[in-house]
């Protein structure tokens, strides 16, 4: 089994969790360019990690990734709150994505324009949903929906996104877990 992906990224550290106990290769590639780059778009059409190879198979996706594998090592699968709830993060964390893309483009996100607006709207909304979800008891084990609501939070800390400082509930999780084997393990800082 190996796993396509980078370290920075929080869809590849979603499934790099999961996979904590499970023996795998993990091929840490520079996803922007050179050989890396090649080496991606040889296995993964849309050239966006986490993409895994097992058994002859190429499956793209975290979402897809995460199925797959809770199939292959006997794994809990999702329910549709579940479901529901990875729909929320993933939406936040493509918004974050995209803007720092646009960024590091030299583009000016702080401009007053339709689309960083849209992005920004999406953002606050899933935090703030996020945050009263915790407040009312949810994410309290650590599943899926868990690590990949932490490791969306680190990595938007990671890459001074958002502060979180309006929304305490998302701090408090991160705290939480940070110290886990697997979440230091994983850590893109180092």
């Amino acid at each position: 089994m190996k796993l396509y992906g980078s370290t920075t990224s929080p869809y590849v550290r979603r499934i790099r969790i999961v996979l904590f106990s499970t023996e795998h290769e993990f091929l840490n590639l520079q996803i922007f360019s050179g050989e890396d780059r090649a080496l991606l778009a040889s296995r993964n059409p849309t050239l966006k990690v986490p993409c895994l190879e097992d058994d002859g198979e190429m499956i793209f996706d975290s979402r897809v990734i995460y199925n797959y594998l809770a199939e292959k090592l006997d794994h809990d699968g999702l329910s549709w709150e579940e479901e529901n709830q990875l729909t929320l993060i993933d939406a936040a964390n493509d918004s974050f994505v995209q803007l720092m893309l646009l960024k590091r483009s030299d583009i000016d996100i702080t401009q007053d324009k339709l689309y960083f607006s849209l992005q920004n709207e999406r953002i606050e909304a899933v935090l703030s949903t996020l945050s009263e979800q915790l407040s009312q008891g949810g994410f309290s084990g650590w599943s899926y929906p868990e690590i990949c609501l932490y490791t969306m939070i680190d990595w938007v800390l990671f890459r001074e996104l958002h502060d979180m400082k309006a929304y305490p509930q998302l701090l408090e999780f991160h705290e939480k877990h940070q110290d886990r084997i697997e979440i230091t393990a994983t850590n893109p800082r180092d």
